[in-house]
């Protein structure tokens, strides 16, 4: 019978519940910190978050060390509550291996919250990856991720149950490309669905649904993440969704015009709702997935974000609002990632 894979053991799908299919409850990014080279900038950048530099992190946020990520468990399992609190009841913990899963806390988290917590597998872009990449095989590759839906993870008997978020940039570089490949197999070998992180451009998620099939995946188990950050056009996103590979819109809550990953300035949430709307429109409801992608200290309550509660909270009125029925809202947060997640 299908099944969901949580940190806690396997459950029936049908207990899965509203699902944000793309967050982050521990992870480390300090990697990607490149300290300002001017003395006001770099003093804001090792400043601990607070109110009070609030509005600098969100136009500067990966230049702050301490937002580079989430490390406090006790300050997790108090934000991660509200989503339970809201209505709540799975997140796809997608932290790739190499920027900070752990696999024993997101265990206590799932205890501590009483949210199902499916676990992630796999590799993050080639600026993150352990230095010997370059010399691990596909093979091996392929069988790490293997073993860690079917056995558990990094010694533990904590097992995935997605591949990925698998990570990308473009152009696809050499060492990212046997990663993905060694995903879209282990995706076929596992029957765990697998998440993608896609470059910066248009055309890299079509590459990259090549990249997986050619390697024997499945397009349509394929879950194309940030699309609101790739795609301003409607008749971009709607050729993708003719590849059958799932549609995810996982910014949700982030709204900015100063996108520290380039030059394109982030949809509002009306906006990424309007697009939704048009794709429903085209007959792509099934294939559609929502989250937040919180990542950064900054984007917790406590520190003045949104938090994991805000789809709930604000964006499923505002989507009321805008016409979406309740069954069309339901199909997105229930239904569709109950499918996406199920291993038969």
């Amino acid at each position: 019978m299908p099944h969901i894979r949580t940190v806690l053991g396997d459950i029936p799908d049908a207990e899965l519940g509203i699902t944000l299919c793309h967050e982050h409850l521990l992870i480390d990014l300090k990697r990607i910190f490149v300290d300002p080279c001017d003395d006001a900038s770099r003093e804001m950048a090792h400043r601990p978050v607070t109110i009070e530099n609030l509005g600098w992190i969100q136009t500067n946020y990966t230049r702050n060390l301490d937002n580079l990520g989430l490390y406090d468990e006790s300050l997790v399992i108090e934000e991660a509550r509200l989503f339970k609190q809201a209505g709540g009841s799975a997140i796809v913990e997608v932290t790739p291996v190499d920027i900070g899963r752990n696999p024993a806390s997101l265990v206590r988290i799932s205890e501590a919250t009483g949210l199902h917590v499916v676990m992630g597998c796999g590799y993050y872009v080639h600026g993150t990856h352990p230095a010997d990449m370059a010399t691990r095989s596909e093979d091996q590759i392929f069988d790490e991720m293997v073993a860690d839906v079917r056995e558990g993870a990094g010694g533990t008997r904590v097992r995935a149950g997605i591949i990925g978020e698998i990570g990308c940039t473009w152009p696809l570089h050499e060492r990212e490309r046997k990663v993905l490949r060694a995903a879209g197999r282990a995706q076929r070998e596992t029957g765990a669905a697998l998440t993608i992180h896609p470059g910066r451009d248009p055309a890299a998620p079509f590459e990259i649904l090549d990249v997986v099939a050619g390697a024997g995946g499945d397009p349509a188990r394929v879950i194309m993440g940030h699309l609101d950050r790739t795609y301003p056009r409607f008749d971009k996103l709607q050729e993708l969704a003719q590849r059958g590979c799932y549609m995810e819109f996982d910014m949700f809550g982030i709204e900015l015009s100063y996108y520290p990953f380039g030059k394109t300035d982030l949809p509002n949430d009306g906006r990424r709702i309007d697009l939704i709307k048009r794709l429903i429109e085209a007959g792509y409801l099934e294939r559609m997935l929502l989250s937040h992608d919180i990542a950064f200290k900054h984007t917790l309550v406590r520190y003045g974000g949104r938090g994991y509660g805000h789809i709930l909270q604000n964006v499923r009125p505002k989507m009321a609002d805008k016409g979406l029925s309740e069954g069309e809202i339901r199909t997105m947060l229930v239904d569709n990632p109950r499918r996406a997640l199920a291993i038969a």
